[in-house]
């Protein structure tokens, strides 16, 4: 029997999650793992990217979406019992997709499952080697980024289901009668944290069923897996996961963040408060997750250097700088950028920040780096706000590089570069808001290929360009909403698909606007 002591750093958590951890009532406790030893040893997987990570505690992570992910633990033996685990779903590729538990685990087609629906529903199936069989079903409204508790109870051939701790599926079968328990998602990520095996009967705890943090101290890394180019299978490197698996640390002084961000290996930085920096620039090294302590901390006086020295090599380095995670921070009054990525640095997710009124750019990305989503942030009171790609004559470096997604971010009187690019092929620009932008929104030069689409530009005089300046860029507007005085769009040649790369669903553009302005910047890390 696998059993893992239960200590989270943060005691706010630790108080509420202890209720999960603890066996039910009039049960004897077969196995429990809350993850809390960084690893899954004794677990078996089937399908999909499944790793332990830090999301407020330790929990166990599954972040593909394209196909069913199972994995399993226990014993085959086993026959009448419960299985509970808190479950929180992350990111759905499709409708109708879920994230749940399973027992009665035979093989990976052959279970019984409880599973949160996208289509609003909690399921209770049957899999036995073909397409799962729903057995009963019950509506529940069904979040991203929000825990559920699912327990799955299994006796002779009754099986019923729980959600937060009531009773609301029971079904009859006795196709599966003996198996292992274990988690599964279908075309899904999730997290999945308090698992727990059981047996006797199922005695729900009361009381508060979801934990929560405290407002100022958001969990490492919540919510789903990064949209876009930071999702790819690429250049050695499976997604951006930042510090996971590494240990936390929260700095409030700039000496304790410069060391940090210095240090060799996965680590999670929490950022408390203002830091001033020493500027202009200093350098992030690997495997990093940096992430500000409530709404208003942040750094100022330098910036964030993310990449190797400038050399003139023109492909990727062994030890390219790679898998960093920026998010909730607050930059300004950067002496240089606040945030530059550089010389074939990849898998960087730059997300939920506020930038304004630095010196240079805010987010440049240049020197043949890759595989970069940058959303929901928000950029203000600044002129040059975004590079991708610094120069016309770089093309030795950045050509095939430079892969890029824009989503949902905010470009608040931003007058240029929005982003200005160069050389990438395709770069994604989604679903932003672009407001007042005087000069220019979307300039795509230099051979440069860029999908833009789902976007909404209010007051922007050149909204979409491939003709702004220098050398000629290739790209494809589609399903924008141009109102107040924006011009229309300046576009022309083909596309590589960003949809060649990965998955991602386009929300109507008319209502973009509230949905950005609600959800980028700092605070908002539930969007």
């Amino acid at each position: 029997m696998r059993r893992v002591a239960h200590t989270i750093a943060l005691a706010a958590v630790a108080a509420v999650a202890a209720v999960y951890a603890a066996p039910a009532a009039s049960a004897a406790s077969l196995l429990t793992d809350t993850f809390e030893d960084g690893n899954s040893n004794g677990w078996s997987k089937s399908g999909g990217s499944w790793s332990v990570v830090s999301d407020g505690s330790f929990a166990y992570r599954q972040t593909g979406t394209s196909a069913d992910a199972r994995t399993y633990t226990g014993t085959a033996s086993w026959t009448d019992y419960s299985v509970r685990a808190r479950v929180k779903p992350t990111g759905f590729n499709g409708s109708g997709r879920t994230a749940g538990i399973t027992a009665r685990v035979q093989s990976g087609s052959a279970y019984y499952g409880l599973a949160l629906s996208n289509a609003g529903r909690i399921e209770l199936f049957e899999r036995a080697g073909g397409a799962p069989i729903v057995l009963a079903s019950a509506a529940a409204t069904v979040s991203t980024g929000t825990w559920y508790t699912l327990t799955l109870e299994v006796t002779g051939s009754t099986l019923r289901g729980y959600l937060n701790g009531a009773p609301v599926v029971t079904a009859t079968d006795g196709t599966l009668t003996s198996g292992r328990a274990g988690l599964a998602t279908s075309y899904a990520s999730a997290s999945f944290d308090d698992f727990e095996v059981s047996t006797g009967p199922v005695v729900e705890p009361t009381g508060t069923v979801t934990p929560t943090l405290p407002p100022t101290e958001p969990p490492i890394d919540p919510g789903a897996p990064p949209i876009g180019f930071a999702s790819v299978n690429a250049l050695g490197q499976n997604g951006t996961t930042g510090g996971a698996g590494g240990p936390t640390v929260t700095v409030d002084t700039a000496a304790e963040f410069l060391t940090a961000i210095a240090t060799a290996g996965p680590l999670n930085i929490r950022v408390s408060g203002v830091l001033t920096l020493p500027g202009p620039m200093h350098d992030v090294t690997s495997d990093k997750t940096i992430v500000g302590v409530g709404a208003a901390s942040g750094l100022t006086g330098g910036g964030l250097n993310i990449g190797l020295p400038v050399s003139a090599v023109t492909s990727p380095p062994a030890d390219a700088v790679h898998n960093v995670i920026i998010r909730n921070l607050n930059f300004t009054g950067t002496p240089d950028d606040a945030i530059n990525v550089q010389m074939f640095t990849h898998h960087v997710w730059i997300d939920h920040n506020d930038l304004s009124d630095g010196y240079d750019g805010l987010i440049d990305i240049k020197r043949g780096s890759s595989y970069i989503t940058v959303s929901w942030n928000h950029t203000h009171d600044h002129s040059k706000n975004m590079l991708l790609g610094h120069d016309d004559s770089n093309g030795a470096q950045d050509t095939g590089y430079l892969k890029v997604t824009y989503h949902n971010n905010w470009f608040d009187r931003t007058p240029q570069r929005n982003p200005r690019i160069r050389f990438g092929e395709p770069v994604h620009v989604f679903n932003n808001y672009f407001v007042y932008n005087t000069d220019v929104g979307v300039a795509c030069q230099a051979n440069a290929g860029c999908v833009i689409e789902g976007n909404y530009f209010e007051d922007v005089e050149e909204p979409v360009s491939n003709n702004y300046a220098g050398p000629g860029g290739r790209c494809v507007a589609r399903n924008n909403v141009f109102v107040g005085e924006s011009g229309a769009p300046d576009c022309s040649g083909t596309v590589q698909e960003p949809s060649t790369y990965y998955s991602y669903t386009v929300a109507d553009p008319n209502g973009v606007k509230a949905a950005v302005m609600a959800g980028a910047g700092t605070g908002n890390l539930a969007f």
